[in-house]
């Protein structure tokens, strides 16, 4: 189980100031407190971020990378350069999520990513957004069906706002999901679709201690989409309230 004091942060946060400021922006999250972070655009970004994380008291145990329609065999190199074990399938098309059929596609082709992935050693895993969740087969959420036909060792990395826009129960989704949960991504604001509403977390409507009561065992990765406010500062106020909540 890790650690639940020890957060990670998605990059994507500070894309801007990372596109300004490499190092500046890697010394600011190391700053905040930060000993994870989570990359994206792991082939585009392996090679700026390659020793700079080390040099900032940083490693990166997930990362974002398309494994489906890029090549799978220079995901997994830039992971293994980066010292990634878990690489996260970002997003898939929303117009595959429609039907029962398409969405066991999807899982027979992460499932192949995924035997590839471990002949070097890595995991792989899903991350959603809001559709997987407000598309329903059969009643249940399309991320669960999809769950259903995933291999034992590929992941599941919940997105909890995302999943709570799309009309989840969050923490009984999670509890649902069980062990297939690896991380989740921890962030807050007014449950809608719109990312400039998203803020620091514990200052909106998600109920994040249930929410982390019912993946206790799984990476807590603070992301926000965008915000009114300042990134940086949402971060900070986040990772103290996350942290406050188990004590530390």
């Amino acid at each position: 189980m890790p650690d639940p004091t020890d957060l990670s942060v998605q990059l994507y946060t500070v894309r801007a100031a990372l596109d300004a400021d490499v190092d500046g922006t890697l010394a600011a999250v190391a700053g905040i407190g930060f000993r994870l972070v989570e990359p994206f655009g792991l082939v585009e970004h392996a090679e700026r971020l390659a020793g700079r994380l080390a040099a900032h008291g940083l490693s990166a145990p997930t990362a974002h990378a398309d494994l489906l329609t890029a090549d799978p065999g220079a995901v997994f190199e830039a992971a293994t350069a980066l010292g990634v074990g878990t690489v996260v399938q970002p997003w898939v098309d929303p117009a595959r999520w429609q039907t029962a059929d398409e969405i066991e596609r999807i899982a027979d082709e992460l499932n192949t990513a995924a035997d590839w992935a471990s002949t070097e050693g890595l995991r792989v895993g899903y991350h959603n957004h809001h559709f997987e969740l407000e598309t329903r087969i059969d009643g249940r959420h399309a991320l669960e069906v999809f769950a259903d036909h995933l291999e034992p060792g590929v992941v599941l990395e919940v997105d909890t706002y995302w999943a709570f826009a799309g009309g989840a129960d969050v923490p009984a989704l999670l509890e649902r999901l069980g062990d297939r949960v690896a991380a989740i991504h921890v962030k807050d604001g007014d449950g809608t679709l719109d990312p400039k509403r998203q803020g620091a977390a514990g200052a909106g409507v998600l109920p994040i201690p249930e929410i982390l009561a019912a993946a206790p065992a799984a990476l807590r990765v603070l992301e926000l989409d965008d915000t009114d406010g300042d990134l940086l500062e949402a971060l900070r106020d986040g990772r103290r309230y996350v942290l406050g909540l188990t004590g530390a």
